[in-house]
């Protein structure tokens, strides 16, 4: 999702004809996002079955509906008919997505400004169960928590030195030394599984909640949802059980911000390549 809605303006590369490093996608917190020349190859075929008529913000919210599913996740309705924005939001990526470092409060608050309650917070964050996360967002933890120079002191000894050993590249690149590893990412399911070496991302499923009761959440901000009682409760409720709890909340929650404030009717455009608009819209 966008953070002006399913625009699909975080996949522009141009927006309103200026080439910039002040597109949304540039923001700090999309940097690491991947996927994009799948979307581009989809576009291309759609484009030639039925030119101008299919934006690239229903391929995206198709894409990660279907996504969802080949990992083992819950089927959700898409609906289509959403057109493309002519423009990035760079200003507003820096500052309407929750900062992996930021506390409860934060989190909740930015989730609010879109119309999701705790409960909802808590399912959508759900996604975090598969896929890697950028190591940049966890050096924090591991290192320097709150300025401090020392690790997050509610990292488990065992849980900080998986992590540590994971991330070992960005950490030697940082202090002038040769890269030992490529590690750019961690896999949620690397460190979860108490394993020592990357892997793709693991089957959609709770242990994403599992291990925050535990405290072994990658990203402070999720650990953060085991802080207060009012999202604990529903982490603790996905976390047991076989997970159909989470699944029925995370679908549902799904088709809400599948679409949030779309664009449709005569509302931005449908973009013949998804990195550009078209120019004179």
């Amino acid at each position: 999702m966008s953070v002006q809605g399913c625009d699909a303006s975080v996949i522009l590369t141009d927006s309103k004809g200026e080439r910039s490093n002040f597109t949304e996608r540039q923001a700090v917190p999309n940097r690491t996002l991947k996927g994009f020349d799948i979307i581009d190859l989809i576009k291309e075929e759609v484009e030639k079955a039925c030119p101008g008529v299919v934006s690239c913000a229903d391929i995206l919210a198709l894409a990660t509906r279907d996504g969802i599913l080949l990992v083992g996740g819950p089927f959700y309705p898409v609906f289509t008919g959403r057109r493309d924005s002519i423009q990035s939001y760079f200003n507003e990526a820096v500052a309407e997505i929750p900062n992996p470092d930021g506390n409860l409060s934060e989190t909740l608050f930015l989730f609010g400004l879109k119309g999701f309650d705790e409960r909802e917070t808590v399912s959508l964050l759900g996604a975090h169960n598969i896929g890697k996360i950028s190591c940049e967002f966890i050096q924090n933890r591991l290192y320097n928590f709150l300025g401090t120079g020392q690790p997050d002191p509610s990292v488990p000894l065992d849980f900080l030195n998986e992590m540590r050993i994971n991330c070992q590249e960005i950490r030697d690149s940082s202090n002038g030394m040769s890269p030992t590893a490529t590690n750019p990412c961690i896999s949620e399911s690397t460190v979860f599984q108490g394993l020592t070496s990357i892997s793709s991302g693991a089957g959609f499923d709770n242990h994403f909640y599992q291990n925050l009761v535990r405290g072994r959440g990658l990203l402070f901000s999720d650990q953060q949802l085991m802080a207060d009682e009012k999202t604990a409760r529903y982490v603790r409720d996905y976390a047991f059980g076989n997970g159909s709890a989470f699944r029925t909340d995370f679908a549902r929650d799904m088709v809400k911000i599948s679409v949030l404030d779309v664009l449709t009717g005569f509302q931005g455009q449908v973009r013949t390549n998804c990195s550009l608009p078209l120019y004179g819209s």
